[in-house]
C-alpha cells in the first residue's frame, strides 16, 4: 500500500483570496503575515482553527485568512472566542483586536479572559491610536500626543495591558514588533503551544495617524532578561518596562480552564425544550 504523503503547509495555505484594504505602510500586514507563518510551523489544518475578532482595523483579519472565522461586535472577541474554546476544546482559537477593541469597551472582558484561563491566544495589534474612527487617542495613547481631536493631549494615564493581564492570570505573555514578522511569528507559535490563556501584544504602528511610529523600528529591541514562571519577578519587570521590550516576558504554569464536554444534541431536541 502507497503511503499517503503528509500535507505541507505553507503560510500561503492559511491565506484567503480576500484582499487587505489596511492603509499602506500599515503594521498589520505584517502580523497577518506572522499569523499565517505561525499557523505554518505549527502545520495546523486551516479548518483546526479559529480567529475570532472584534470591531477595527486590526479586526479584519479574520476575512483574510483561510481558516474558520468570527468577526464579532465592539469588545466582544474574548467572549465569542471562550465560549467557542469551551464548546470545541479541538480547535485551535486565535483572538484578534486591537488597543481600542481590546482595552476600552472590551476591557472587563479582558481582565476576565486572563483569570479564566481558557486555552486560547490573544493577538493585540497595538498603535495606540483608533486608526479606523480618525485617529482618536486610545486607552494606550500617551497622556500628551497631541493631536486635531486631542489638543495637548488627554492627560490621562496609558493602559498597561502587560501588567494588567500578569495581575488578571494569564499564563503566557510576550510583546512583538509588527517590523520583525518572522520574530513575532516565532512568538506567536510559542503563544499556542502554551496552555492556557496567552496573550501577545504587537507594536503595530498606524503610520496614516502617527507616522512618528515609523520610529519603533530603531526603539523595539529584545528583552534584556529571560523568560521568567514568577509572577512576582515578571511584575517588577513589567513595572519598570519601557514599552519596547520584545520577547516572552511571562510564561507561567497554571493550569488551563478544563470544561466538561457536553452532550451533542440536535436543533430539534433544543426546541423541545423551549417549546410552549
Amino acid at each position: 500500500m502507497t503511503a499517503v504523503p503528509a500535507v505541507a503547509y505553507t503560510p500561503q495555505s492559511y491565506k484567503s483570496e480576500v484582499k487587505p484594504v489596511w492603509c499602506p505602510g500599515c503594521g498589520d500586514y505584517s502580523v497577518l503575515s506572522a499569523v499565517t507563518k505561525a499557523l505554518a510551523k505549527l502545520e495546523l489544518p486551516p479548518e483546526q482553527v479559529a480567529v475570532v475578532s472584534g470591531i477595527g482595523c486590526s479586526s479584519r483579519i479574520p476575512a483574510y485568512t483561510n481558516c474558520y472565522g468570527f468577526h464579532g461586535v465592539h469588545g466582544r472577541a474574548l467572549a465569542a472566542a471562550t465560549g467557542l474554546k469551551v464548546a470545541r476544546p479541538d480547535l485551535t482559537v486565535i483572538a484578534a483586536g486591537g488597543d481600542g477593541d481590546g482595552y476600552s469597551i472590551g476591557g472587563n472582558h479582558f481582565l476576565h479572559a486572563c483569570r479564566r484561563n481558557v486555552d486560547m491566544t490573544y493577538i493585540v495589534m497595538d498603535n495606540r491610536v483608533y486608526g479606523m474612527t480618525k485617529g482618536q487617542p486610545s486607552p494606550t495613547t500617551e497622556p500628551d500626543w497631541d493631536s486635531k481631536l486631542s489638543p495637548h493631549g488627554t492627560g490621562l494615564r496609558e493602559f498597561h495591558p502587560l501588567v494588567i493581564a500578569l495581575a488578571s492570570g494569564a499564563n503566557f505573555i510576550a510583546r512583538a514588533f509588527a517590523g520583525d514578522p518572522n520574530g513575532c511569528a516565532d512568538l506567536i507559535v510559542q503563544a499556542i503551544r502554551t496552555p492556557g490563556f496567552s496573550f501577545v501584544e504587537v507594536l503595530s504602528p498606524c503610520v496614516t495617524f502617527r507616522p512618528e511610529q515609523r520610529e519603533w523600528k530603531t526603539m523595539a529591541h529584545p528583552a534584556a532578561v529571560a523568560p521568567t514562571d514568577d509572577p512576582a519577578r515578571a511584575a517588577r519587570r513589567l513595572m519598570t518596562d519601557d514599552g519596547f521590550n520584545i520577547g516572552i516576558l511571562y510564561a507561567g504554569n497554571r493550569a488551563p480552564y478544563r470544561s466538561a464536554q457536553a452532550a451533542r444534541v440536535s436543533p430539534a431536541e433544543l426546541e423541545k425544550e423551549f417549546a410552549l
